[in-house]
């Protein structure tokens, strides 16, 4: 058995190479994803794939890492850390402008699920994203979809990025602990944790892109999101579990439609809600609708995304993004 340090070791000699890890260098059935904030409703579908035992169904050893921003967990997955990433479709389209070649595999999300927040201070003033203007808005991380969508709802609204100041201030606690402490006046975010500053009264929403309407509403159409998403040449290189991978996350979306959301929750672990899982369920149910049924990737979607990402990006503009190379249905069960 090779230590995890020649592993390692492996592994950058391969990216070097612009290859990827030989198949006698990994366990063929174990799999390490990243997720962008496991405890995050969005991705909900990671660990209750893995509470549900669909990955050992599959034959899968999946062991699921969490990094609350989504471009930290590109990160890892682009110096080979880990096999694949769940986080924010988008990413795909950003690292194939950077020379990178990433696709969704399964898409979980029609839409962000993220919600801007304002502080209940501050909202008197700020009663739009037009109202921006020489406020600190908080998002996960420079870089991360928070920020991208952050500048994209402003800039509709006509306000320019060098008009406001971006704050990185994480998600869940150290996020709420931003806005009471008024370091930022709004920020984006995602459930549980819009619920939880929402029953504190701290917070009101601004922007609610957690359903359909809401979405085309913020964005101009459906903005697909929460996905997992790995290297095209691994997909290629590991076909057999690339569609292990797919088929369990399909079944988890069956699950999720046609189940109740108290079902849901409890398969979560305990500490994911505390002593308030009431208001974890509400949580969850508020997120229902967002989720695909299949993982398929919602038509037009891809699209949209590339809009937004191309206003304010001038690498993305500039190239000639090939979306066919973004994300794919290929390892997914056969449409019914």
């Amino acid at each position: 058995m090779k230590t995890p340090l020649l592993r390692l070791s492996l592994i950058a000699a391969a990216l070097a190479l612009g290859g990827t890890l030989p198949a006698q260098a990994a366990d063929a059935s174990t799999v390490t994803i990243m997720v962008g904030g496991i405890n995050k409703i969005i991705y909900l579908p990671a660990k209750l794939t893995e509470a549900l035992g669909y990955f050992k169904d599959e034959g899968l050893n999946v062991e699921l890492q969490s990094q609350p921003a989504g471009v930290d967990a590109e990160n890892q997955l682009i110096a080979g850390a880990v096999q694949g990433v769940v986080g924010f479709y988008d990413h795909t389209i950003d690292l194939q402008a950077k020379g990178k070649e990433v696709e969704a595999i399964a898409v979980f999300g029609k839409v962000p699920g993220e919600v801007e927040m304002v502080s209940t201070k501050a909202a008197p003033t700020f009663k739009s994203m037009a109202d921006a203007k020489g406020k600190t808005l908080g998002v996960t991380g420079l870089g991360s979809s928070t920020d991208f969508l952050t500048r994209y709802l402003a800039l509709r609204q006509g306000v320019e990025s060098k008009e406001y100041s971006l704050l990185p201030v994480g998600a869940g606690n150290s996020f709420i602990a931003a806005i009471k402490q008024d370091r930022i006046q709004a920020g984006m975010t995602t459930e549980p944790t819009v619920s939880q500053l929402l029953k504190t009264g701290d917070a009101q929403v601004l922007v609610d892109m957690r359903t359909e309407e809401g979405t085309k509403a913020a964005l101009g159409g459906l903005y697909p999101a929460p996905s997992l998403y790995v290297s095209n040449a691994w997909a290629e290189s590991h076909k057999e579990q690339a569609t292990k991978l797919a088929h369990a996350f399909a079944k988890t979306m069956q699950y999720l439609h046609t189940h109740s959301a108290e079902e849901i929750a409890d398969k979560m672990p305990r500490d994911y809600y505390g002593n308030d899982k009431a208001m974890y369920v509400a949580a969850i149910k508020s997120s229902l609708p967002m989720f695909t049924t299949d993982g398929r990737m919602p038509e037009g979607g891809p699209e949209t995304v590339l809009k937004v990402l191309s206003t304010f990006k001038p690498q993305v503009k500039a190239k000639n993004i090939d979306l066919s190379k973004t994300y794919t249905n290929a390892y997914l069960p056969a449409a019914k």
